[in-house]
């Protein structure tokens, strides 16, 4: 066996395992997890509700960003001011960010703090106030960034490469929205949204650290386990996916740049998906292990066409993506794409070398443990057990699925999603 696994399989407590993460869900539908850790005096509370943009209408892009972003702008017992003061008098911390299917939330304290910490966290899920000159400052807020991300090249990039592979789909949509949506969306529109999507149904919460698990369920359930909302919207169910049936190549100028990004790629594997560990140990040989993989080297290091140069596999609930991302001169676009596609079908002819997979999985097998030494790695890790439905054993099993992984399982993965005929090629700049 290998020496690595047998260091991370023999510190048995390292990892979080059934033995010691305890769950439980509450009557009203929250689930919470939690695992100690006395080793730190603080806690860390993760989590999430599924209030997420597919929720967004078409001419409101952005409500559920809006949203989220509104929730600590002042609630029913605290102005903006008071609620950062409280927070801050403790040394704690608190936010909340959305996504494509949940809005999460992660906050901090000490220990002796997270009676409080979840009270506040009640309060802005649950109560929040929504004063119309907050709205307005945000609303402001979010223009800018959007002003400043139509700008970004590489921000654009990846918008653009989103529209053309999810054409048709809620994830070609953009989260953040676009200024004409952001000015149409109303304070009405705030409090409905709030109204119909939030709430305790399907709500995850991880406690992790100096805590008792069965003390953090009981501070949980006395914070949210009366939280009921027979208003709460089911999440929309998604469309399937139509591929693309020839390669589609889409450009956003933004003049002035001196730089151009690129994201040459098509579908990728589900994070369920049994083959997932398959294709992220090949993407990392493809463009992440080392100097950036192969892509790296071919692109950056040996042509010297790019500033940088890396793939990526974005998987999560539904259809997910497999790209290669280049920041470039750009007068070597084209060479650097022709560079790019010239990797990806050398990739799914030969698939990986036994030695550069076996280096790939010391990589991910040594870095776990690294990954779990802060009570927040430990959090996000029981997150993903939860949403995935991995299993509570998922981290204990992790050193042997990836050993598990073939040369041959990495082809027929790379075979089974790439097709250099039909590739999204998103490009932004001058």
């Amino acid at each position: 066996m290998n020496t690595t696994i047998k260091s991370i399989q023999g510190k048995h407590n390292s990892l979080p395992g059934p033995e010691d993460i305890h769950r439980e869900v509450l009557s009203n539908g929250i689930t919470i997890l939690s695992r100690s850790n006395f080793f730190s005096p603080s806690v860390t509370i993760s989590g999430y509700i599924h209030s997420g943009s597919l929720y967004d209408p078409d001419k409101k892009l952005g409500l559920a960003d809006f949203t989220s972003s509104a929730l600590m702008r002042g609630t029913a017992d605290h102005t903006f001011d008071s609620l950062y003061n409280e927070l801050e008098s403790v040394g704690a911390s608190m936010g909340f960010d959305s996504g494509l299917h949940t809005t999460s939330f992660h906050a901090r304290a000490l220990a002796e703090d997270l009676s409080l910490l979840l009270q506040l966290l009640s309060e802005t899920l649950r109560h929040p106030a929504f004063p119309k000159d907050e709205i307005e400052k945000l609303r402001h807020h979010l223009l800018t960034g959007l002003a400043v991300q139509m700008q970004d090249t590489s921000d654009m990039a990846d918008i653009t490469f989103d529209e053309i592979l999810y054409r048709g789909h809620p994830y070609g949509r953009a989260e953040d929205g676009n200024p004409e949506t952001i000015k149409a969306i109303t304070r009405a529109d705030i409090v409905k949204f709030h109204k119909h999507t939030f709430g305790p149904r399907n709500m995850t919460v991880v406690v992790v650290g100096a805590v008792k698990p069965k003390q953090a369920v009981d501070l949980v359930e006395r914070a949210l386990g009366d939280w009921k909302n027979p208003d709460q919207m089911k999440e929309p169910d998604l469309p399937d996916l139509k591929l693309l049936g020839k390669t589609n190549k889409r450009h956003f100028k933004i003049a002035g740049k001196s730089q151009t990004d690129i994201v040459i790629g098509t579908n990728g594997p589900r994070r369920k998906d049994h083959d997932y560990m398959a294709a992220t140990l090949g993407n990392s040989v493809l463009g992440q292990f080392g100097m950036m993989g192969r892509i790296g080297e071919s692109i950056r290091e040996k042509s010297g066409l790019a500033y940088y140069a890396y793939s990526n596999i974005s998987a999560g609930v539904g259809p997910g993506s497999w790209s290669v991302s280049a920041g470039v001169n750009p007068s070597n676009v084209g060479k650097a794409s022709e560079l790019i596609i010239k990797e990806l079908k050398r990739f799914i002819r030969g698939g990986v070398k036994r030695d550069e997979l076996t280096d790939s999985k010391s990589n991910f097998i040594g870095r776990l443990p690294l990954s779990l030494e802060s009570n927040g790695g430990v959090a996000g890790a029981l997150l993903n057990i939860e949403r995935y439905d991995l299993g509570l054993d998922y981290y204990r099993r992790y050193p042997s699925s990836v050993k598990a992984v073939t040369p041959d399982e990495v082809l027929d993965i790379a075979q089974k999603y790439i097709d250099t005929e039909r590739l999204a090629i998103a490009t932004a700049g001058p």
